[in-house]
C-alpha cells in the first residue's frame, strides 16, 4: 500500500500541486502537514502518515524536501523506514529505496553528508589551531576577571550569600561558581585556598 506525504512551509502555500501528484502515484491515503517547517520535531501529518505504515508499503512524498530539514536528517529517516521494511518514493527526484538504484542513491548522498560533516570538522579545527597561534581565545568568552573572582570570594568568605555576591558583579550565580571553580584550577590564583576551603565546607547560602 501507498501512503502519501504532503507538507507545506506556510498557510500561504498551495498544497494542491503535491496533493495531485500523489494521488496520481497511486496513494490509497494523504496526510498532510501545514504551515510547518522540515525542521520542526511535531508534525502531527507526518506522524499519521509513518502510523498507518506496515513492512511492504511505501511512504510516496513529492519531493525529497517535503520529508527532511536537511540532507543528514533525511538520511536518519530513510533509515528508520528501512529498518521497518518500509520503502520510500519520491516523486520529482524518481528515488525509489525499493529498487537497488534507489538505494543506491542513499547511499552515495550518506557518503556525501558524512563527506560534509568530516569538512565541516577539519575546518573548525584548523581554525581553532590557527586562533590559538594568533593568541585568540578559544570558547565561551570570561565574563569574570580574576580580580573579580578574588574580590567575590573575599567577600564570600565574609559572609556574603553567592547570590549577593553573585549580583555585586552582574552574573548568575551559576556563572559565578564556575568562574571560581576555573580560578581554583590556576595555581597562581589568590582564591584557591579561599574556594577550596567553601568548597569543602558547601557552605553556598542563597
Amino acid at each position: 500500500m501507498r501512503i502519501g506525504y504532503a507538507r507545506v512551509s506556510t498557510h500561504d502555500q498551495n498544497i494542491e500541486l503535491q496533493l495531485r501528484a500523489l494521488k496520481a502515484a497511486g496513494c490509497r491515503r494523504i496526510h498532510t502537514d501545514h504551515g510547518l517547517s522540515g525542521a520542526s520535531r511535531s508534525r502531527p501529518g507526518l506522524v499519521g502518515a509513518l502510523g498507518e505504515l506496515s513492512p511492504g508499503d511505501t511512504l510516496v512524498i513529492w519531493r525529497l524536501d517535503r520529508l527532511g530539514r536537511s540532507l543528514s536528517h533525511l538520511i536518519e529517516v530513510v533509515a528508520e523506514l528501512g529498518r521497518k521494511e518500509i520503502g520510500l518514493y519520491s516523486i520529482s527526484e524518481s528515488v525509489d529505496t525499493a529498487s537497488a538504484g534507489g538505494i543506491l542513491i542513499f547511499h552515495i548522498m550518506g557518503a556525501l553528508a558524512e563527506f560534509e560533516r568530516a569538512l565541516i570538522s577539519e575546518r573548525t579545527k584548523a581554525g581553532m589551531s590557527a586562533a590559538r597561534a594568533r593568541g585568540s581565545p578559544i570558547g565561551r568568552p570570561v565574563k569574570l576577571m580574576a580580580h573579580e573572582i578574588d574580590a567575590a570570594l573575599d567577600a564570600m568568605s565574609q559572609g556574603t550569600p553567592l547570590a549577593a555576591a553573585a549580583r555585586q558583579f552582574g552574573v548568575s550565580r551559576s556563572t559565578l561558581y564556575r568562574s571560581m571553580r576555573r580560578a581554583d584550577g590556576e595555581a597562581t590564583s589568590p582564591a584557591r585556598e579561599i574556594f577550596r576551603a567553601m568548597e569543602q565546607s558547601r557552605d553556598w547560602s542563597a
